[in-house]
């Protein structure tokens, strides 16, 4: 399955100068449970903004910079060559950023959403999920607490 996963603002921001705009340590936790053991797949700017590469994940990266070669890495030059390196039989993950995002919509089987409750200033974007095309089947609303400045919610859509 091709599962897209991003945390995203209620006016489908996804962030800014390649920096989220909110902290939530939830949601990293489970972005890091569902991704762990899988390979990622990103665009170059979404891996540089990590500190190192995601431990125990197979990084996919696509950029149109030939010579960009970080250890480790599979790096390729569009999401379909991206998809095809990914093991057929399980999950994958796309991660970002925008861009990426918007090209792998079609290919997308799942999409793991969570719905930060707040509007913010962006520069980048998730794309509109088409209702006529994608099913909401599970939503779990998590409330602002010490640790969490929103309200968010964890939505999970599939391909009708």
């Amino acid at each position: 399955m091709i599962i897209m996963i991003a945390a995203v603002a209620e006016n489908n921001a996804l962030g800014k100068n390649n920096e989220l705009v909110w902290h939530l340590p939830n949601d990293f936790k489970r972005f890091k449970a569902l991704t762990t053991n899988h390979y990622i797949v990103m665009g170059r700017k979404t891996f540089e903004s990590f500190p190192k590469p995601l431990p125990n994940r197979t990084h996919v990266i696509i950029t149109r910079q030939k010579d960009y070669n970080p250890e480790g890495c599979i790096v390729v030059d569009s999401i379909e060559r991206a998809l095809a390196v990914c093991p057929e039989n399980e999950d994958s993950y796309i991660i970002g950023g925008g861009e990426i995002y918007n090209l792998a919509l079609p290919y997308a089987d799942i999409i793991e959403i969570t719905k930060v409750h707040h509007t913010f200033e962006a520069d980048t974007f998730f794309p509109k999920i088409n209702k006529n095309e994608w099913q909401l089947v599970e939503a779990e609303t998590n409330l602002k607490d010490e640790k969490h400045q929103y309200d968010y919610t964890y939505e999970t859509y599939i391909k009708k």
